[in-house]
């Protein structure tokens, strides 16, 4: 039986939906969903799929550290990477050839993954600290995006998430 893996890398657990959603719309019984910050053996999977999220611009260095410490292992196996990002809300940002975090990303890492994808992220600002949630507003505003910080805005499209697990035949 093939055995897939699922890692992500999250800031707020929106990331960790979108993996636990693919695992949910695979086909597959064997498949492992957990942080990137474990310690995995990669060797014992056939699919590593890698999820990480942006906040502030940004992937978390685990991301890249993760990635340049097993990239012979991971480029061994099918494999794939999505990012998940508010900007991809937008739909002139949402594909992979067009989301300047996913492009930015494969500039910086030497991996060139088999599949990619990228999603719209969640924004839930009754969550978030205050420094968060008005730096967050900020840039929502500057990006005429939504800045009423009573409010959760998911823009997660479900339907693109489970085509994606789809076509990776887990």
């Amino acid at each position: 039986m093939q055995k897939s893996l699922i890692i992500y890398s999250t800031v707020d657990g929106q990331t960790k939906a979108i993996c636990k959603n693919i695992a949910q719309h695979a086909s597959e019984t064997s498949i492992d969903v957990l942080p990137i910050s474990n310690n995995i053996d990669l060797g014992s999977y056939e699919k590593i799929i890698i999820g990480a999220s942006i906040r502030y611009g940004k992937y978390r260095n685990e991301v890249y550290d993760f990635v340049d410490k097993n990239m012979h292992i991971i480029d061994s196996k099918e494999n794939a990477f999505f990012s998940v990002n508010v900007v991809a809300r937008k739909p002139e940002k949402n594909s992979p050839t067009t989301n300047p975090y996913l492009i930015k990303f494969l500039e910086k890492t030497k991996w060139k993954p088999k599949k990619l994808a990228v999603f719209a992220g969640k924004i839930e600002y009754p969550k978030y600290n205050f420094i968060d949630k008005y730096a967050i507003k900020f840039i929502m505003w500057v990006t005429k995006g939504p800045t009423d910080t009573s409010q959760t805005y998911e823009f997660t499209n479900w339907k693109e998430v489970e085509n994606f697990a789809r076509d990776l035949k887990l």
